[in-house]
């Protein structure tokens, strides 16, 4: 694999656990509010985040490259209300997706197909999570403090589904 991108890819692997520290962080101020469905489905986008990041890492190594693990800022912590924290999440989740379609323009530009094939997954994922937390806010929006409950029993039934290779 081309220097370059076996360094974006890197990049983004570290991006992809910083992520995971980001939900996690997420779920430790909504535990705060006693919203249990809410906590789950917090935890779920964390295993999320660190599957990606690890098939990442597979493909990298399937390349013959070299994985590199760095670093990153401290999570936010405090949250205004549970709006901001998926607000602030579905901002994070656009983040992503630039990355990610920087990345493949990189791929584009230097032919390799094989990258190419491999992060359209991560295309397709992308437009998954943006539905995801841009959904999760209207219905927010919608239910305000005496729907939370119901809302909040819904999300306790998310399950994370390792993904398949």
């Amino acid at each position: 694999m081309n220097k370059k991108l076996e360094d974006a890819i890197n990049v983004q692997i570290n991006f992809e656990i910083e992520s995971a520290h980001i939900y996690l962080a997420m779920l430790g101020y909504v535990s705060t509010l006693g919203l249990a469905g809410f906590e789950n489905w917090l935890a779920v986008q964390y295993e999320e985040e660190l599957a990606h990041a690890k098939k990442f890492m597979k493909y990298i190594n399937e390349r013959g490259g070299r994985v590199i693990i760095t670093g990153f800022e401290d999570p936010k912590l405090d949250y205004k209300s549970l709006l901001e924290v998926f607000e602030t999440a579905l901002n994070h989740e656009y983040k992503v997706t630039k990355r990610i379609n920087n990345i493949m323009k990189m791929a584009h530009e230097e032919n390799d197909y094989a990258t190419i094939s491999f992060l359209q997954w991560f295309i397709d994922e992308q437009v998954e999570e943006e539905d995801n937390f841009s959904t999760l806010i209207e219905k927010i929006k919608l239910v305000k403090d005496a729907g939370l409950y119901m809302l909040d029993k819904e999300l306790a039934l998310r399950v994370f589904v390792p993904i398949t290779e």
